[in-house]
């Protein structure tokens, strides 16, 4: 599965992005999506994550209550609705696939993942 996510850009604080990941393939719909941040310097952190169904979703603390992820599966892409964005939430964005079952917030625990989408936040 080959996924690219897309839609990233600059905004000022307060500001709102949708980012999308759209993937190669239809079995996709069988995967559990996450996306990831990495902040210069940083390491990888969970964002999101979204079951195979739709049906169950997860947020880090970070996020919770500002960010809202969703699929459609008949256009094999999962969208990442970011408000309230803050300069904190500067970072590249990615989405991986995994069939694990339940929260899985660690890259590793992914089979695929793809290239980011630069977010970039300004006060």
């Amino acid at each position: 599965v080959q996924l690219q996510a897309s839609g990233g850009g600059s905004v000022q604080s307060g500001g709102s992005l949708r980012l999308s990941c759209a993937a190669s393939e239809r079995t996709f719909s069988r995967y559990n999506i996450g996306w990831f941040r990495r902040a210069p310097g940083k390491e990888n952190e969970f964002v999101a994550l979204i079951s195979w169904n739709g049906a169950t979703t997860y947020y880090d603390d970070a996020v919770k209550g500002r960010f809202t992820i969703s699929r459609d599966s008949a256009k094999n892409t999962v969208y990442l609705d970011m408000n309230s964005l803050k300069p904190e939430d500067t970072a590249v964005y990615s989405c991986a696939a995994t069939r694990l079952s339940g929260w899985a917030s660690k890259l590793y625990d992914y089979d695929y993942s793809g290239q980011g989408t630069q977010v970039t936040v300004s006060s």
